[in-house]
């Protein structure tokens, strides 16, 4: 089963987290600096920003989009090459994905990133860093003002890491894709 992640429940469950007496573990300064290192390598790959390449948009869902593009790669930050899965979120419900092709910047509303850091970084999830960019390339926030990068809402039960650990490999895939 797919879980739908609003910014509401994201907000819900770092509320959650603090109140249980939880630290979050996502949104520090190493994070934001880790994800800044993070957007150059997407952008200097066309994943995003100025020139970026495209793909052909198909349907998505909440919490990414109407339409979709995503791209599988790799990257190097830091020094460590690790998977990079960059997906463009466009919307607002009932986008097209002709719309999507013929303007495709009036349509989008964030760039959300899965890097596999290096090993150590977070085994408990693969040591995955998430990352949720606006189309400018700063970080977006949730309802209380976290930066959403690092490890977003590790151990509460709604957001990237709850729903993504349903999949394998922490991935969500197609028979027509391979890795």
């Amino acid at each position: 089963m797919k879980r739908v992640l609003t910014a509401a429940a994201l907000s819900l469950a770092a509320g959650a987290a603090l109140a249980d007496g939880m630290s979050m573990p996502f949104g520090t300064a190493d994070d934001t600096g880790y994800a800044a290192r993070l957007w150059e390598q997407v952008t200097a790959l066309k994943l995003a920003g100025p020139g970026a390449i495209h793909a052909l948009p198909y349907e998505g869902t909440d919490p990414h989009g109407m339409m979709l593009e995503t791209f599988y790669t790799t990257a190097t930050v830091d020094g460590h090459t690790g998977t990079l899965i960059v997906k463009r979120n466009y919307g607002p419900e009932g986008v097209t994905a002709d719309e999507v092709l013929a303007n495709g910047d009036a349509h989008l509303g964030a760039i959300t990133v899965m890097f596999r850091r290096e090993a150590g970084y977070d085994p408990d999830n693969q040591d995955w860093f998430w990352a949720k960019y606006l189309p400018d390339g700063s970080l977006d926030k949730n309802p209380k003002g976290m930066e959403l990068a690092g490890r977003v809402v590790k151990g509460a039960d709604q957001g990237c890491i709850a729903c993504h650990s349903g999949a394998g490999d922490y991935i969500f895939t197609t028979d027509a894709i391979t890795r």
